[in-house]
């Protein structure tokens, strides 16, 4: 049977406790595991391959993403790096020119030395995309929306060229959750998450996701996976469980609470501009609309007139938005990017897109509307 979304958030890849029927999936908190002779044992071996709570997650994960595959990594950066050891000296990765700047750093100072060759486009223009493809592009790696100033990519379009193109095709797919954009049904042949945002959504977790249906693709990600090791454990794989079960409950709230703060900020008079695909007038609001169920909770705003030392000053006046580095949890947070998630990419390079130093990235959590319009109200006065 076919279940709907909220019904796999709560049970897909999970069953009561053969042993005791526990309902909730348990904490496996093993390194290895007996075997009747070698190589006759129940499927798990040694946990940094497999452990069964992980297991438990990563076919929850799948099935969210409406995929056959799933691996958990230590982190969204792990995940990234498993997805590049695909690569070999003298490949190139076609990649958005506005990325977040942990992807940049292990692109440009990681595996550009090795012999990749990354190419950085505005991926929202599908031309700009085809034009950039070479003989030797073998990735295309995109992020929509992207961090921090929400460009939307066409993720259909860009499915149907890298498919002529026979590249592989990643998406990560952070800020919209499998709620809210499912990029396996367009097209992608990777989809990669920050679990620790949305999907933990709770701030207690870091870890990261590749979902996946082509069963080679899963076995050569499984390989590295395993090999190298960037597994999570069981404890955090367990919080995760927890935290997708209410998904479907928190991005409604996330959704609308963000619409109501880019609302209330879009003719704030210290905001000079504005960046959420909610608008009408955001470039990427039609391709949101076709391929996104709803407008996320990321609003990201370029104070008006303010230099560094004004923008860091309202960016410590907030008493319920917190000032941290991260997004996604219940909680609403408040970045600066260029000094923050984005500090490893180059003023110049950052400022080209967008990322200028009175930029300040929201994201908005699940508290009360009124109470996050009034905070942001009397921190900008």
């Amino acid at each position: 049977m076919a279940y709907k979304f909220a019904t796999k958030a709560i049970h897909a890849g999970q069953q009561a406790d053969p042993t005791t029927g526990a309902v909730m999936t348990p904490i496996y908190q093993t390194s290895t595991y007996q075997q009747k002779a070698p190589g006759d044992h129940k499927g798990f071996e040694y946990s940094r391959g497999t452990n069964p709570t992980r297991k438990a997650l990563e076919d929850c994960l799948a099935a969210l993403e409406n995929g056959q595959h799933g691996l958990a990594f230590s982190s969204g950066m792990a995940a990234t790096d498993c997805v590049l050891r695909l690569l070999k000296p003298g490949d190139e990765v076609l990649t958005g020119d506005d990325l977040y700047g942990g992807s940049y750093r292990i692109f440009t100072k990681v595996y550009e030395p090795l012999g990749i060759k990354f190419v950085f486009v505005n991926t929202s223009d599908v031309d700009a995309v085809r034009a950039a493809i070479t003989a030797n592009t073998k990735l295309i790696w995109l992020e929509t929306p992207t961090n921090p100033t929400l460009k939307l990519a066409d993720i259909e379009a860009i499915g149907k060229i890298a498919k002529e193109k026979h590249i592989l095709y990643a998406v990560d797919n952070t800020f919209a959750s499998p709620y809210l954009q499912n990029p396996l049904d367009l097209g992608a042949d990777i989809v990669m998450h920050s679990v620790t945002k949305y999907l933990g959504g709770h701030s207690d977790v870091v870890m990261g996701a590749l979902i996946m249906n082509d069963e080679q693709l899963y076995k050569n990600l499984w390989f590295y996976y395993n090999a190298c090791g960037g597994t999570p454990g069981p404890q955090d794989a367990f919080l995760v469980l927890r935290g997708i079960k209410t998904l479907h409950l928190r991005m409604k709230a996330h959704c609308e609470n963000g619409r109501k703060v880019a609302e209330f900020l879009k003719d704030h008079p210290k905001v000079e501009k504005i960046y959420w695909p909610g608008f009408t007038d955001h470039p990427g609001h039609e391709v949101a609309k076709k391929q996104m169920k709803d407008f996320g909770g990321m609003v990201s705003i370029v104070l008006k007139g303010a230099d560094l030392q004004e923008t860091f000053r309202i960016a410590s006046q907030f008493k319920v938005f917190t000032l941290a580095e991260s997004l996604g949890g219940v909680e609403s947070l408040i970045n600066h990017p260029a000094t923050m998630t984005h500090g490893s990419i180059p003023k110049e390079t950052r400022e080209k897109v967008g990322v200028v130093d009175n930029l300040l990235r929201l994201s908005v959590g699940i508290e009360d509307a009124d109470d996050l319009i009034a905070d942001l109200e009397q921190a900008l006065a």
